[in-house]
């Protein structure tokens, strides 16, 4: 017995990666994957068929699987995945938008096409899957399924060359937020990863930096270590949560902290004179940078 038997989940990204990783856990635990995958490069470029070796792979291992190539970053893309699986398997569980690509420019030399694409697949992306599996799960009744979308440090902390990558992750977070507020009422619970792997996307960006890649950081930092907090999220066992962003990756599983006020000032007529901001400006300033530091140390790592 697999913690998703009975189960239908739709995984994007799926032929590589992290994407992989989920897919071929989840059929481990009795899911049937629906494996989408463009197949192009790592820039969204291209095409091919690596959707179908993954579930063939997870075929022969004894699970069910179709794969599925279409764009997430269309409308149609998004609802033939909705229709793979109801094709296939006769319903709808589970979504996993992962898919994404990378264009790393800074702001002086970040094209529109490049801002475009990457917005298109990472966020638009986002919508185009999650709106026709929410419609469905609202018009059946379906019960206890699940959202999990893929967030990234380079949008919640920032990280130079990557606005584009930054803006659409950063606007996953928000639209995560919204979507568990609007599934609530059905059931389906929506949570948020950022993770950290090392994959066909990530190894670039150290080599561009001059570090070498190690085989052993290769085993302890690879995607195979974020896909358990997926399914987990996935499973009976975590139906009560909702709403959270999840730091998973290289032997770590973490909570991140999301947007709150951390200290306020009022004025009853509302109207603050430059010279009083003088003063409270800096006062804000140094709550937040002692509201980090107290983070910082609650965050630090407990070994299990």
């Amino acid at each position: 017995m697999g913690r998703l038997d009975d189960k239908v989940a739709v995984v994007t990204g799926a032929g590589r990666g992290i994407g992989r990783e989920i897919a071929l856990m989840m059929a481990g635990e009795g899911a049937s994957i629906v494996v989408n995958d463009l197949g192009g490069a790592t820039d969204g470029t291209g095409g091919g068929r690596i959707a179908d070796q993954v579930a063939a792979e997870i075929e022969a291992q004894g699970g069910r699987a179709v794969a599925n190539t279409e764009s997430v970053a269309e409308v149609a893309g998004g609802e033939s995945l909705l229709q793979t699986a109801l094709d296939a398997f006769g319903g709808m569980d589970i979504l996993v938008n992962n898919a994404g690509i990378l264009r790393d420019r800074s702001i002086f030399n970040l094209q529109e096409a490049d801002w475009d694409a990457v917005i298109a697949v990472h966020l638009k992306g986002h919508y185009c899957c999650s709106r026709p599996f929410a419609r469905y799960v609202r018009e059946t009744g379906r019960t206890g399924c699940r959202i999990v979308n893929f967030s990234s440090v380079s949008g919640l902390l920032g990280n130079f060359g990557q606005s584009n990558y930054g803006a659409a992750k950063a606007g996953i977070a928000g639209f995560s937020r919204v979507l568990a507020l609007e599934m609530a009422k059905y059931g389906c619970t929506v949570n948020t990863i950022s993770p950290g792997a090392l994959t066909r996307m990530t190894i670039p960006l150290r080599e561009n930096r001059g570090e070498s890649v190690a085989e052993p950081e290769l085993e302890q930092g690879g995607p195979q270590h974020v896909a358990p907090m997926v399914v987990w999220l996935c499973c009976e066992e975590a139906a009560g949560i909702t709403g959270e962003i999840f730091h998973t990756g290289g032997g770590s599983v973490a909570i991140m902290q999301q947007p709150a006020v951390i200290k306020r000032f009022d004025k009853p007529d509302g109207l603050w004179t430059l010279d009083e901001l003088d003063r409270l400006g800096p006062e804000l300033v140094e709550a937040r940078r002692v509201n980090v530091a107290v983070a910082d140390e609650s965050g630090g790592a407990d070994v299990f």
